[in-house]
């Protein structure tokens, strides 16, 4: 991977998540990430995303295009059964303080929300 993805990856807030349940329906969403150099980390609300990435671990990850620049990645993602939730993480809340803050939520009530930890391994860019 060059230096470019990898500043991107660092810098960006959002990353679309595609996941597919049983249906095999896909279904794309935006969500916060950390990505740590092999693996993103996505905290998650139960519903859809969670259940799909249950019945399908198998997604693909996509940055928002920029100046032609296109980065996509696909992987295997779990739901995490231990780690820090979100406040407890640091480098998430470097990243999000303020967006939670943004949405009227405090840590607390973040962690408590979207207390479903996806750990997306095994990544390859196309």
């Amino acid at each position: 991977m060059d230096r470019k993805v990898e500043s991107r990856l660092k810098k960006e807030s959002v990353i679309w998540l595609v996941t597919a349940g049983k249906d095999a329906r896909p279904q794309a969403v935006p969500v916060w990430f950390l990505w740590d150099g092999s693996s993103f980390l996505i905290y998650a609300q139960d519903g859809a995303k969670v259940n799909h990435i249950r019945a399908n671990p198998h997604v693909e990850l996509h940055l928002n295009e920029i100046d032609d620049d296109i980065v996509r990645a696909s992987g295997y993602a779990t739901i995490a059964k231990s780690g820090p939730p979100p406040n407890k993480n640091p480098a998430y809340m470097r990243k999000y303080r303020t967006g939670i803050k943004s949405i009227g939520m405090t840590p607390e009530t973040y962690a408590a929300k979207y207390h479903n930890a996806v750990s997306v391994r095994r990544v390859k860019f196309h």
